[in-house]
C-alpha cells in the first residue's frame, strides 16, 4: 500500500527531480513504488527469477545498488539480497501499516526500494527485500 509522501524522506539527495520530471522517466508503477514509497505484487517481478552474473541498479538513477553474488531465494516473491553494495542505499524508519519496518532508499535519488528484516542468511543475518520495478539488471 502506497504512502500518501510521494517524496522521500531524507532531502539533499546527489539526484534530485520534481514530480513531474520523474513522471516523465519513470513508469506509472516505478513512480508508484520508487516516488511514492508502494510495493509490487509478489510474485510479478521477472528479477525475482533473474540469476546471471550481474548488478541490480535503481531504476531512478542507475546507482549499481545490489550484485548478483549476494542475492538469494527468499521465498517471498520478492528479489532479496543479504546486502548492498556498500554506500549504496540508505535505511529510514517506516511506521506505515500498524507496524514498524526499516525501508530502504537509493542513496542517490531517495527512491524507494523495498524493506530490510533481520532473518536473511549468513554472513549478514539481512533480508534485502526488495521491489523489482524499482531496479533494473545489468548482466556481466
Amino acid at each position: 500500500m502506497a504512502s500518501t509522501n510521494s517524496q522521500p524522506k531524507k532531502t539533499g539527495f546527489e539526484m534530485t527531480k520534481t514530480e513531474e520530471e520523474w513522471r516523465k522517466v519513470l513508469t506509472p508503477e516505478q513512480f508508484r513504488v520508487l516516488r511514492q514509497h508502494g510495493t509490487e505484487r509478489a510474485g510479478t517481478s521477472p528479477l525475482e527469477q533473474q540469476h546471471s552474473e550481474g548488478t541490480f541498479v535503481c531504476a531512478g538513477c542507475d546507482l549499481p545498488l545490489f550484485t548478483s553474488a549476494t542475492k538469494f531465494n527468499s521465498g517471498t516473491g520478492w528479489p532479496s539480497f543479504y546486502a548492498p553494495i556498500e554506500g549504496a542505499v540508505e535505511n529510514t524508519i517506516d511506521k506505515s501499516l500498524f507496524m514498524t519496518r526499516v525501508e530502504v532508499h537509493c542513496h542517490r535519488c531517495g527512491g524507494h526500494l523495498g524493506h530490510v528484516f533481520d532473518d536473511g542468511p549468513k554472513p549478514t543475518g539481512k533480508r534485502y527485500c526488495m521491489n523489482g520495478v524499482s531496479m533494473a539488471f545489468i548482466p556481466g
